[in-house]
């Protein structure tokens, strides 16, 4: 019973607990059970507690059985990133300076969830607050990659992949402020979308860059991504920068799977030299797909996307010294060094000193310099009026066609350790992802095979316009379709891990 429920995606799944077939205390003892099987291995989870998330499951069936009328992943089982807040668990945002806090209110995304009837397993481990491209940066330990467990599983949103990817969650949570949901996706052979800046709420996330964070779904497949993505998305009177506009509608565009008449850009930016070549031939054979199911393929050049990169890593930090300026030892959290003969000052520089890791220090420091007098302008103004540039080429290239795409990550997963010593290194991880944070756009990964060289997931990142969510999963799901038909079965079916 546990695993024939572990293999139903989550449609199917909440189906079944509709139909009565099971019941979301079934569905919640399946997946718990297979996170006390593998995550030893695996470390996707920070938090997890058993009789909780059961008593949860209880009340689902206890609404279901009263007759409450409940959304279509009502019982269905969820991982939740680590840095969204949650009123009944920690959250830490992997970090040392937030062990063991319990926020006194849920997030929006968080409230959202628990009222479509999703059952929250547990809070899933990421690089400490988001920043990072492998989850090597976590104050409790590295995830690894359910693929190979000598790889990174992406970041920042990792933990919630490699949990989705060893089956011990069939959704999860993300954030996306540069490719951390969509980069994820694509080494672990999942879809992962990135809504549109402001369609989906970020009250109670704990925010690394404000003008960049976006919540999103991971899923094994694009009908669920989209399920999950309709399930929390829409205005939030809380975010000052929430969106006040009606959700695409994503679930009909997963369903529709067609991509008939529709233009599709491919990026010329995003090729060649640095790019795996087992990445390039995978994504060379999508577009030749997406060509045979009828699409008109055309060449798009969007050459600010160039200096999209070394923009993003100016206005991110510049943002990330400002938000995280309230972890400072008096409020809330870690303090150091408090006994009574050091003032607030020494305290708060002793309680930064050991609560932040070095990735997060790295970029306070940058951002911090990037806004300081004499610099603001030849930097964070720079970096600005590049991301101009990058919207108007977006403009551009969408005045001629419906869709762009690209890889969504120049390689597939790298081994643990590889790029820890080189920052530019693992920021290139996140080189084609960026350009669609720095315009607001939506954005979507799914897989598209594997990579000849290592046998490795290669994921297809499909970029449309702002509150054209419903393009990137129409064309995600056509290419999903298309492939399982020709190799008989998901991705996911080839993985270690697959249950």
């Amino acid at each position: 019973m546990s695993s024939d429920l572990i293999r139903l995606s989550a449609a199917e799944l909440g189906a079944a607990i509709a139909r009565g077939e099971a019941g979301a205390v079934d569905a919640a003892t399946a997946y718990l059970d297979r996170i006390a099987e593998v995550d030893g291995d695996v470390n996707a989870f920070l938090h997890v507690d058993r009789e909780a998330t059961l008593a949860q499951a209880r009340a689902v069936d206890e609404r279901r059985a009263a007759g409450e009328e409940l959304g279509p992943l009502a019982g269905v089982p969820i991982a939740h990133k680590d840095v969204f807040t949650t009123e009944d668990m920690p959250t830490t945002a992997a970090s040392k300076i937030l062990e063991g806090w319990l926020p006194p209110y849920d997030a929006t995304v968080t409230a959202r969830l628990r009222k479509a009837g999703l059952v929250i397993l547990g809070k899933t481990n990421m690089d400490e607050f988001a920043m990072g491209s492998s989850t090597e940066n976590s104050a409790y330990g590295v995830t690894r990659n359910p693929w190979d467990t000598g790889r990174i599983p992406g970041g920042s949103s990792g933990g919630s992949s490699a949990a989705v990817a060893a089956f011990e969650a069939p959704l999860a949570t993300g954030t996306d402020t540069g490719g951390s949901i969509r980069q994820p996706a694509a080494v672990c052979g999942l879809v992962g979308a990135k809504p549109t800046y402001g369609s989906s709420s970020r009250y109670g996330l704990i925010a690394f860059a404000s003008s960049l964070d976006t919540p999103g779904p991971f899923a094994r497949d694009v009908l669920d991504a989209a399920l999950l993505h309709e399930a929390f998305s829409g205005h939030d009177p809380r975010d000052s920068t929430s969106i006040d506009a009606p959700v695409p509608p994503v679930v009909d565009a997963a369903r529709r799977a067609d991509v008939a008449g529709l233009r599709i850009g491919v990026v010329k930016q995003f090729a060649g030299e640095g790019y795996q070549p087992g990445v390039l031939q995978r994504f060379q054979e999508s577009v030749e797909l997406l060509e045979s199911l009828g699409a008109k393929v055309v060449e798009v050049s969007c050459p600010s996307f160039d200096a999209a990169l070394a923009a993003y890593y100016l206005i991110a930090p510049s943002e990330a010294s400002s938000n995280l300026a309230r972890f400072d030892a008096m409020r809330y959290g870690l303090r150091v060094g408090d006994d009574g003969t050091r003032s607030a000052e020494e305290v708060m520089a002793l309680t930064r000193a050991e609560g932040f890791g070095p990735e997060v220090k790295r970029r306070i420091i940058l951002g911090t310099y990037a806004l300081s007098s004499g610099y603001y302008d030849a930097y964070y103004g720079s970096a600005q009026q590049v991301r101009t540039l990058i919207k108007r080429d977006f403009e551009a290239a969408f005045a001629n066609v419906d869709v762009l795409v690209s890889p969504t990550t120049p390689t597939t997963a790298f081994p643990l350790g590889e790029r820890s010593d080189d920052p530019m290194a693992m920021y290139l991880a996140d080189l084609c992802t960026i350009p669609t944070n720095l315009a607001g756009n939506a954005a979507l990964s799914v897989p598209c095979g594997l990579a000849p060289e290592d046998g490795l997931p290669v994921g297809l990142q499909i970029m449309a316009p702002a509150l054209a969510d419903d393009r990137t999963y129409r064309v995600g799901a056509a290419v999903e379709a298309a492939l399982r038909d020709r190799s008989g079965g998901p991705l996911l079916a080839g993985s270690p891990y697959a249950v």
